[in-house]
């Protein structure tokens, strides 16, 4: 069945069901002249109909006295009654409406122009074809601007050529920002149709009859594969400033949403990039439109674990609508797609993996494919400079109030070809709500490698090993956590997936998760000592960089790649200090000059460029940073060969003090900087310090990172940003929103005495004490994600009053307070246990 076909029978089951065949006697349940028939309205009856022509329902024969409208328009009676005609209008152009438009002014009457408007948007042909640009119809005559039919000049071309462009040649020709339509002229009339209340009814109504039959097009007949310029529709429908109005968001904008989100990759592609280009403003709309549906929906509905956001159709479809949003802010933003670290390829083996055998292969593999938007568009979030949205306008928090993440982890991994999981679209999540997807995936895998040792070791006949675990002492923790993760990398790296459970020699703590904090809080102190030399340290920005001439193995780099990777498996937050460019470079891009700004530690004292001569700069380059110094060699005015007279050699200096030269480019030391190349000296310079010197350290680090999270959706799901957010946790602690969730146990409540004195006193420590506040109690002095209303402190009775200290469970954020006899002593007990506490013991 053809397109046109389809269109003329989902328009007769529509007449029937609004008008009835006119038979009084029809018996048809589907026909409004059946005296059974319940009466539907216009929304109802485009649903019905669409319904009625997938099942192939009765048809009835029109009744002599009925006379049907032409194919493919919907009813003029449909939308107002009949007061002009207006018959010759197959579709709309600029000057087409201000005719209309003055000849309704001119009458008071604006029936004629809601009648067209309404014939004309609720017709997909009529709608493709309208707001084209201006062409020329003459060659004779190249001024003249008069419109012609669209179909009329198609058939003109192919007359002169005597030949067809095929589809898909059709499709290489176009170019994807490169539309037929008018912007400029549709939004002149949106703005001059928009002030009248009656126009708004007829496009309401002329959506909600248009898209089911954009529905039928693009889902059963490829309609823009074969017409690219059935773009046009959206392009157009989506210039409506009030498409976010109360009136479109019942029925119009979701039937609508659900008719885009059936577009193919290309089709959305190309809108995205179209968007793109329309600016700042434009792209804030639609994404502020697509935001409300969402929220509009949700909050008018009630979802449980039963019924599943995921389910709801208008909810999936705006997120995809989205989406397109989301890619055109960073397309239109400042991208850089080129400066990408190389990834080291899988070695695939034919061998069947103990998972595949038991059919679980769907939750353990690699990671979750590429969104195809993504691919085509040939673009990722990582690559995003800076986008033209904030990517927190993105974040929809009451969608993030009703998911339910356990089943939509099991959608993402399992379900992805039939079931809708909002970790496909995470731009719309909180970071608090990916790191519980980011949780279950852990988990599973703990889980996983605990039921295959217990296989293993049954068939082996071995002692079971469900855990990772690591014996260490604590003045050798570096070298008896090295030495046994990396037997454990070389043996059996999967067994890194496995549980840390931590214990320190001659200590009789028990690992429930506080054990293995301080473990890597221990880990980390030694590591990063500038006496050790692995990593430099820079006293302005507070930020470590990898020490380009350390004399430590790569080994140990890999360990601290490993402890991140743990951290993050295991839920722990750390202390770390690394600029911004090493959770770039760990997600897969390369360092940059502009990544200098606010990371680089390297000072002009440390790093010089050779031969310059500072006398002949304006501002001393002694006083500034690296990528100070490089901005201003960039935006110098003068001579800059002869005032700087730099080269392609530059200098720095070892471990030990001494200079170390070093040629960007082959004989760089005669290769002078001139103002036509400094651009590329400035990226080689940054190059240079922030990937090449330190190539085989972070080599090492990111292969250590990658052991424990290179099957984990982390790449997928987060930005650098939240993947530092996730391994440092939250800087700002705010002790307020932890008094409003902590829980009690024992007798206490949080009108007990004691209790009040206790908040009163934590709130009068200062930032360092109540680090070590929180330091003793949980294990970390970081906030988690979500900050410290998101942690769950219990404070338990141990006792009356007692000169003894309060003691903690780290494993379970749990002070175990005992009821002093007065605010004082509450105070002096408090800070002698936060001050001197160190180590575990049993109580």
């Amino acid at each position: 069945m053809n397109r046109a076909t389809a269109k003329h029978l989902i328009e007769r089951y529509f007449r029937q069901l609004t008008d009835g065949c006119g038979n009084g006697d029809c018996t048809n349940e589907f026909c409004a002249s059946c005296r059974d028939f319940r009466p539907l309205d216009k929304n109802s009856a485009a649903a019905k109909a669409l319904e009625l022509f997938k099942i192939n329902a009765k048809l009835c024969n029109p009744h002599p006295s009925e006379k049907d409208t032409p194919d493919g328009e919907m009813s003029e009676t449909d939308l107002c009654p009949t007061k002009e005609d207006f018959s010759d209008v197959h579709y709309l152009t600029e000057n087409t409406v201000c005719m209309i438009l003055s000849f309704c002014e001119e009458r008071g009457d604006y029936s004629a122009l809601i009648r067209i408007i309404g014939r004309i948007f609720s017709n997909s042909d009529a709608l493709t074809k309208s707001f084209r640009k201006d062409e020329p119809v003459d060659a004779e005559n190249p001024d003249s601007c008069e419109p012609t039919d669209v179909d009329e000049q198609e058939k003109q071309s192919s007359e002169t050529t005597g030949a067809s462009l095929p589809d898909e040649g059709l499709d290489e020709m176009l170019d994807p920002c490169e539309v037929t339509v008018d912007i400029d002229a549709v939004r002149r009339v949106y703005d001059r149709l928009l002030s009248l209340d009656q126009v708004e009814a007829a496009l309401v109504n002329a959506l909600v009859y248009l898209t089911p039959n954009m529905e039928l097009d693009l889902e059963y007949l490829d309609v823009y594969e074969t017409n690219p310029d059935y773009l046009n529709i959206f392009i157009i429908v989506l210039e409506n400033s009030n498409l976010h109005s109360p009136e479109y968001l019942e029925t119009a904008l979701p039937q609508f949403c659900k008719a885009m989100s059936k577009l193919p990759v290309a089709a959305l592609a190309r809108l995205s990039k179209l968007w793109s280009r329309y600016g700042l403003a434009h792209i804030r709309r639609m994404t502020e439109t697509f935001q409300q549906l969402i929220t509009f929906t949700v909050v008018s509905n009630e979802y449980d674990g039963e019924t599943l956001v995921n389910d709801d159709a208008t909810v999936v479809a705006a997120t995809q609508c989205l989406k397109v949003a989301f890619y055109a802010s960073i397309l239109g933003g400042d991208v850089d797609v080129e400066h990408n670290e190389e990834e080291e390829e899988d070695s695939e083996s034919d061998e069947l993996t103990l998972h595949e055998l038991l059919g679980e292969e769907r939750l353990y593999n690699k990671g979750p494919p590429v969104d195809p938007l993504e691919k085509e568009l040939g673009v990722r979030p990582v690559d995003s400079i800076r986008p033209l949205l904030p990517y927190e306008d993105f974040v929809n928090e009451s969608l993030n109030d009703v998911v339910e993440m356990d089943k939509d982890f099991t959608f993402f991994k399992v379900n992805a070809e039939t079931k809708f999981s909002f970790q496909s679209c995470p731009f719309i999540l909180s970071i608090i709500t990916k790191n519980q997807g980011l949780y279950y995936d852990n988990r599973i895998r703990m889980y996983s490698e605990r039921r295959l040792t217990a296989l293993y070791s049954m068939v082996q006949g071995q002692q079971p090993n469900p855990y990772l675990k690591l014996k260490v002492r604590r003045d050798h923790i570096i070298d008896d956590a090295l030495v046994r993760l990396e037997m454990i990398s070389m043996e059996n790296p999967s067994d890194l997936k496995k549980q840390l459970f931590v214990e320190f020699e001659g200590e009789q703590g028990v690992d429930e998760g506080g054990v293995s904090k301080e473990f890597f809080q221990l880990v980390l102190e030694e590591i990063f000592n500038p006496d050790i030399g692995m990593f430099s340290y820079d006293d302005d920005t507070k930020l470590f960089w990898f020490n380009s001439s350390s004399l430590e193995n790569e080994a140990q780099y890999t360990l601290v790649g490993l402890v991140l990777g743990l951290a993050i498996y295991n839920n722990c937050i750390l202390d770390v200090h690394f600029p911004m460019v090493v959770y770039r470079k760990l997600m897969g891009k390369k360092g940059t000059y502009l990544d200098l700004s606010d990371s680089h530690p390297v000072h002009e004292q440390e790093v010089t460029i050779s031969g310059l001569r500072r006398s002949d700069v304006e501002t001393p380059y002694t006083s500034l940073s690296l990528y100070q110094s490089l901005k201003k060699l960039l935006e110098y005015g003068g001579n800059v060969e002869q005032d700087m007279m730099l080269t392609y050699q530059i200098s720095h200096t070892d471990l030990f003090g001494n200079p170390i030269l070093y040629d960007l480019k082959d004989q760089g030391d005669q290769i002078p900087v001139t103002e036509d190349n400094r651009q590329e000296f400035v990226d080689m310079y940054a190059d240079y310090i922030l990937n090449k010197s330190v190539e085989s350290q972070f080599k090492a680090f990111k292969k250590g990172f990658l052991m424990v999270t290179k099957e984990s959706p982390l790449k997928y799901l987060f930005r650098p940003e939240e993947v530092e957010m996730l391994i440092c946790g939250s800087r700002k602690l705010d002790f307020e929103a932890l008094e409003k969730t902590t829980e009690y146990d024992g007798g206490y409540s949080k009108d007990s005495q004691i209790i009040r004195d206790f908040w009163e006193t934590i709130h009068s420590f200062g930032e360092e004490q109540k680090r070590l506040f929180l330091q003793f109690t949980t294990g970390t002095d970081r906030a988690p994600v979500g900050g410290l209303g998101k942690l769950k402190m219990i404070i338990a009775k141990n006792g009356s009053d007692t000169d003894r200290l309060p003691t903690s469970h780290t494993c379970f954020n749990a002070l175990l307070l005992p009821e002093y006899s007065c605010k004082d002593k509450l105070r002096e007990r408090l800070l002698k246990a936060i001050t001197y506490a160190k180590g575990f013991g049993m109580l």
